[in-house]
């Protein structure tokens, strides 16, 4: 109920600002903007919402004439409120996001978050305060595997891929220095995060360990046409060749979650947290031209002495952290009227004994109406997983971003 009065108010705030204020109208997918008398501020407001359809059979003997078992439903996978822009001057910039599904805001039933709901996605704050410098404080992305940062808004296919559920470094509360210079024609962007470790929203401090990720990108042909390094599909038909590479390295200290940032608490009866050192590594790339897109991830994360097993003091094990190497590669190609047809492989090889092989094969079809801001989508999955059924994955989805 606090959180939908705390909404309410900031939405309330937002339109109330206009009397004093130069409201700008833009077009369908750029969101509602606000820009202060004096220029002292300006700010945006977004709000956006997927609707998801999922049918999955079970393939008995691993054969698409066994199909059974089938089980599907609808879903609002997302739906966001966002809002950024800047304050003074456009050097310092600020970004606010909210979740509103269940999926959203689930997860914060513990200790570590208050038991109260896991609504807060990004708060932060960003201060250009030298040339290419940056300095961001607060609640974002971590810059880790590039599926990941590209906005679930902005994706390929209806959803990311199994590499980055298993893997990725999601979001954290900490500080992140940011650096981007030109070297010639091309451009080359690093990251450094110092941060808690544990994920977002987490109150309980570092729980003696902190979280240091190091990310460079390499993009050897220039800029992407509308930051496009960082978004799903050709859509601007880039008219040269545009290549980005990246690469990502992360310690974790002494993380207790079993996928560091995400998954479950590793805890004793007594509630005492038991935690290990996390490595991971991430390389990735984009590459776009005349709408084509590629874009490749490796994955490998690593637990301390090679040794994903929690066990407490009693000798019983109570966790196991999610380690191993994870593959992923996507290509599309964009028709006329912006339709497209992209293919993806992933191949997930956790540790012996943590989890099995998975390797899913997923072919995507979408309708981009209005780019990412309106679009339809749907992919079909073969999924083929080690010591079980393979499954048959089919979805759908209608993604409207105001």
């Amino acid at each position: 109920m606090i959180h939908k009065i705390i909404l309410l108010s900031i939405i309330l705030a937002g339109f109330v600002s206009t009397a004093s204020a130069q409201f700008l109208p833009q077009k369908f997918g750029k969101g509602l903007q606000v820009v202060g008398k004096d220029s002292t501020y300006h700010i945006k407001f977004g709000f956006r919402f997927q609707s998801l359809y999922t049918g999955s059979f079970n393939l008995e003997d691993d054969q698409l004439s066994g199909a059974e078992d089938f089980d599907g439903g609808f879903l609002i996978r997302r739906s966001r409120l966002k809002f950024d822009g800047w304050a003074l001057n456009p050097k310092l910039k600020f970004k606010f996001e909210l979740g509103l599904t269940n999926r959203d805001i689930s997860g914060g039933n513990t200790d570590p978050f208050r038991n109260a709901p896991n609504f807060l996605l990004d708060a932060s704050v960003e201060y250009n305060f030298y040339k290419g410098f940056s300095v961001l404080i607060g609640q974002r992305k971590l810059p880790g595997n590039r599926e990941r940062v590209v906005s679930s808004g902005n994706l390929q296919f209806v959803d990311r891929s199994r590499l980055n559920s298993r893997f990725n470094i999601d979001r954290d509360l900490g500080l992140q220095l940011k650096h981007k210079f030109k070297a010639g024609k091309s451009v080359i962007k690093s990251t450094f995060a110092l941060t808690q470790g544990e994920g977002r929203n987490v109150t309980e401090g570092d729980f003696d360990g902190a979280n240091y990720t190091f990310h460079v990108d390499f993009l050897p042909m220039g800029n992407f046409a509308s930051k496009g390094d960082y978004v799903g599909a050709d859509l601007k038909r880039e008219k040269t060749p545009k290549l980005a590479i990246g690469l990502t390295y992360e310690f974790n200290q002494n993380a207790v979650r079993e996928r560091g940032q995400l998954g479950s608490f590793i805890q004793d009866t007594n509630g005492d947290f038991f935690g290990r050192d996390l490595n991971t590594f991430f390389a990735d790339l984009m590459f776009k031209y005349q709408g084509l897109s590629v874009m490749m991830e490796y994955a490998d994360k690593r637990a301390e002495n090679n040794n994903p097993f929690i066990f407490d003091d009693s000798g019983e094990e109570i966790g196991t952290f999610f380690t191993g190497t994870g593959f992923n590669a996507q290509v599309g190609y964009l028709l006329k009227k912006d339709y497209e047809i992209a293919f993806r492989f992933t191949d997930i090889n956790p540790d012996e004994g943590v989890s099995n092989d998975e390797t899913h094969y997923t072919l995507g079809f979408s309708k981009y109406i209005v780019g990412h801001k309106l679009k339809i989508q749907t992919d079909y999955s073969l999924i083929k997983k080690d010591g079980g059924d393979d499954e048959l994955l089919i979805r759908a989805q209608v993604d409207i971003h105001f």
